[in-house]
């Protein structure tokens, strides 16, 4: 049975980065809402309670159930979580007595503390709290401070209870990661063994346990996770996965017939459905950015429905579904605002009558691309940019047609091209699939890039006459998990060359710009 800890979410929009460093320290763990407390059984190692917008002292406030879990199992509580253990078991949280955003001081008070093991008596941390514990409860001791915040951190004697007002979770508390990993590996007595050998291990069993001699059905894209799920299901199941990848016309430059030669090798069995034409008819005249969305939708489940009809005796339906996916879609009422839905979470028509199968579903996207690795797939397909599912459309600003199809994609063949050509060995950017290791090109520092084709005109100069022509906007983000991004600050000189490459080979170009937005305010696509 795989340890666990289980993270109680009450709203926070970094409680997935509580998962992700318990996950790097090889500690297994699940995010489930603060009021939908799972069957707390012996893999369960200790509960961490993430931090949320809502002061304790609302009427509306998250309230959990924490009877079966405070003095019984290990306990965790992170900023909101911390003042809600001071606030409901006999301590007092108020407002505007010592509110603090951002870096701060951290002082050790007790340096025996076992959350406190190897920490620096000083170190910096990050706040974001209005509301400040101002007294603990009976029994509690402070275990830290900072100049302006006497309760920062505190433990309950006779209990394995810890709370801090700070995020230990986030890259600006410089210790957070070893106060985790006190946490777990220490107070919890995690064996910190979950590792991508790990994990195919045991999930190869449950999938051969689940799905015996059933035939599979699965979804290629090209992209990172469904190709891990095939591979992995493959490792399974073998010759009862049959893989469709559905050509919608909207794809880059040669990628229908390049992504099926990269998987010749693989030993996947997988169907080319080509339905170009039927996608192109269906969006014409269409230019809502929603609208297209559905009807890129409603078509690939009617190709994949057609093509899955000849797969006989097929019972299963295999899906990328990854964990940030189903945390976005569950949402969390009067906490926290469901944040999109996505197209592989909430289930199939129910004509297809496929029971769906997710091998990824308990995965963030770096976990997925080291199971990729562990399972010895191509670093071209490990390392790839995530593509949005309405492809090319969604980048084309207003109606997709044949020509600005031909205008995109030749723009974007040159960008992507000259990412993956350009040395940045020395230039300190590391790697966006793998963090730990530095970046020899910039596709590999870049978390996702595009081009988009804009709707607008622009007057140009060529070969001494006048253009009027369309421009395109570059974009380039950094990220870990696109819940936020950052542009990416390229070199100029590349910015000079890909500017130059494209005006000159690219008929109906005339002008390119580079987007320097983040997300948020702004999202990785404009559609």
């Amino acid at each position: 049975m795989t340890e666990r800890i289980i993270i109680l979410d009450a709203g926070s929009q970094v409680t997935q980065l509580i998962g992700r460093r318990l996950r790097e320290l090889n500690v297994f763990c699940e995010i489930y809402p603060y009021n939908k407390i799972p069957v707390l059984d012996e893999s369960v190692k200790g509960v961490i309670l993430s931090g949320s917008p809502c002061s304790v002292r609302d009427a509306n406030a998250p309230q959990m159930d924490l009877s079966a879990i405070k003095g019984r199992l290990p306990l965790l509580g992170i900023c909101y979580g911390a003042q809600y253990l001071a606030y409901h078991f006999g301590g007092n949280v108020e407002g505007s007595i010592a509110r603090e955003y951002g870096r701060a001081m951290l002082d050790v008070v007790r340096p025996d503390s076992p959350l406190m093991k190897d920490v620096p008596l000083h170190s910096q941390v990050w706040m974001s709290h209005g509301d400040t514990i101002s007294r603990l409860p009976e029994g509690a001791q402070v275990i830290a401070s900072t100049a302006d915040v006497a309760n920062a951190a505190f433990q309950i004697a006779g209990e394995q209870t810890y709370a801090v007002q700070f995020h230990p979770e986030v890259f600006h508390t410089t210790e957070g990661a070893r106060m985790l990993g006190n946490f777990v590996l220490g107070i919890c007595g995690c064996k910190g063994d979950w590792t991508p050998d790990s994990f195919i291990e045991t999930t190869v069993a449950q999938l051969r346990a689940q799905i015996g001699d059933d035939k599979v059905i699965l979804g290629l894209s090209g992209g990172v996770d469904s190709t891990v799920a095939g591979v992995l299901l493959n490792k399974a199941i073998g010759h009862n996965l049959t893989c469709i990848f559905v050509n919608n016309g909207l794809l880059r430059k040669n990628e229908f017939e390049d992504v099926l030669a990269s998987y010749q090798d693989m030993g996947l069995n997988v169907i080319g459905a080509d339905a170009s034409r039927e996608f192109l008819s269906q969006l014409a005249g269409i230019t809502e950015p929603e609208a297209k969305r559905k009807v890129i939708g409603r078509l690939f489940v009617e190709t994949f429905d057609k093509y899955a009809k000849g797969i006989e005796n097929a019972r299963w339906l295999a899906q990328g579904t990854i964990y940030p996916d189903v945390i976005e879609s569950a949402g969390i009422a009067g906490a926290a605002s469901k944040i999109k839905s996505h197209h592989n979470v909430g289930g199939l028509p129910e004509e297809m009558n496929l029971k769906i199968v997710e091998p990824l579903r308990m995965l963030f996207k770096d976990e997925v691309r080291r199971v990729g690795r562990a399972l010895g797939i191509k670093e071209e397909l490990v390392g790839r940019h995530p593509f949005p599912g309405p492809s090319l459309a969604i980048r084309i600003i207003g109606e997709v047609t044949e020509e600005k199809l031909r205008v995109l994609r030749e723009a974007d063949d040159i960008y992507i091209r000259g990412l993956r050509n350009y040395d940045c060995t020395g230039m300190g950017f590391p790697s966006a699939s793998d963090p730990r290791v530095m970046a020899t090109n910039l596709y590999d520092a870049i978390w996702q890039a595009g081009v988009i084709l804009l709707p607008v005109k622009s007057v140009g100069v060529m070969g001494d006459e006048r253009t009027y022509e369309n421009p395109v906007a570059l974009r380039a983000v950094v990220s870990t998990d696109a819940m936020t991004a950052d542009w990416f600050p390229f070199p100029y000189d590349f910015l000079a060359d890909i500017s130059n490459e494209i005006i000159n080979k690219v008929r109906g170009v005339n002008r390119v710009v580079y987007d320097i937005s983040s997300k948020p305010p702004a999202t990785i696509e404009w559609e």
